[in-house]
């Protein structure tokens, strides 16, 4: 995990939600009823998500995780549907209030990064949206989610065996057969999202599937 501050990593953030805030401003009404790259949500659900976890405190995480019983999906789930809107214009309209909010769980402020590059992808990729993401923002997304155990809801063990490379940054993270592919599809693969795996390339590469 990278030692950035949070003067510098909230601007990423906050920069992020308001690009997918105009993203998700010009979709018809039938594209927030397409399949995310989260199985089971629609781009709905995902835009849902992301107004809860704007909202999301420290404290009221863990109070949220112990009425889930721990467990954490559970916990998602619960919170996305409370979040979502009857429209995707009421969610839309909560995204927009949420979006300035610096609130977070009890985990590192790069996983605010993670959320908002993957999450956008997740809405984006099934629309055929193309971003071209901050590559600080994507780098510091990346270290963050692997230097997190899987126990937290990180890549740790996954990469373990294995070096990814970016080929798009002089950035390799690990030792091992290497992975290869631009850091944003690195970043995808790590979290399980299987449309990314695709573009990586390498004997390191059959790890991440």
């Amino acid at each position: 995990m990278s030692g950035r501050s949070a003067a510098d990593v909230w601007p990423l953030v906050h920069a992020e939600r308001e690009a997918l805030i105009d993203d998700l401003a010009g979709l018809a009404p039938e594209q927030w009823e397409r399949e995310s790259l989260c199985a089971g949500w629609t781009v709905h659900d995902v835009a849902a998500h992301l107004v809860d976890t704007y909202r999301t405190t420290r404290v009221g995480f863990v109070a949220r995780m112990a009425k889930a019983r721990f467990d954490f999906d559970r916990q998602n789930t619960a919170g996305a549907v409370k979040a979502k809107g009857s429209t995707p214009h009421e969610t839309l309209n909560r995204l927009r209030a949420a979006a300035p909010l610096t609130a977070t769980p009890p985990a590192p402020l790069g996983t605010r990064l993670v959320e908002e590059v993957v999450h956008g992808e997740d809405i984006r990729r099934p629309l055929g949206i193309v971003r071209d993401y901050p590559q600080e923002a994507v780098l510091e997304a990346l270290r963050t989610h692997v230097g997190l155990s899987k126990s937290v809801g990180g890549a740790k063990e996954l990469v373990a065996p294995i070096r990814l490379v970016a080929s798009d940054a002089d950035v390799a993270i690990g030792t091992g057969p290497e992975a290869r592919g631009t850091a944003l599809a690195l970043l995808l693969a790590v979290n399980g999202r299987r449309a990314a795996l695709a573009e990586i390339e390498g004997p390191g590469a059959a790890a991440l599937a």
